[in-house]
């Protein structure tokens, strides 16, 4: 088996472990939100206590872990966040590391929407430097 298919299936096994890791917490309590995005294409979007994001999509999957979230001035409507976390695409064997930067809208009771840049290292065949980004909306439970 080549070293990047290793790679990508270490990758895969760990986003499902701690996704499901992460799951199973949402049912002791805590806060969970589900909606749709488009990140790796049309996705659907997992997230528990405005922390860990599951993007499952039709090209790939993705996981992120908000790490910071902060306001703007009291009159901006919009929050903004910074996270660290994985991807990989189903079709072309890529994988690699990303950073979320983005921010919120609160729209309406338990819904908000939200717009992130993706700085990637996409780690299939080498290094190489790309920009991603994705746009959501969801639910909170």
């Amino acid at each position: 088996m080549k070293v990047h298919n290793l790679a990508r299936a270490a990758l895969f096994g760990s986003i499902l472990v701690t996704s499901s890791t992460v799951l199973a917490e949402g049912e002791s309590g805590h806060q969970w939100s589900a909606g749709m995005a488009f990140d790796q294409d049309l996705s659907a979007v997992v997230e528990l206590d405005d922390k860990y994001r599951l993007t499952l999509g039709n090209d790939g999957a993705a996981f992120d872990y908000i790490f910071a979230r902060g306001k703007f001035d009291a009159d901006v409507p919009f929050t903004w966040y910074v996270g660290a976390g994985a991807w990989s695409e189903w079709d072309h064997d890529e994988f690699g590391a990303r950073v979320p930067l983005g921010v919120n809208w609160n729209f309406h009771k338990n819904w908000d929407m939200y717009g992130q840049v993706h700085p990637e290292l996409d780690l299939h065949g080498g290094a190489e430097l790309q920009i991603g980004g994705a746009l959501g909306v969801k639910y909170t439970f």
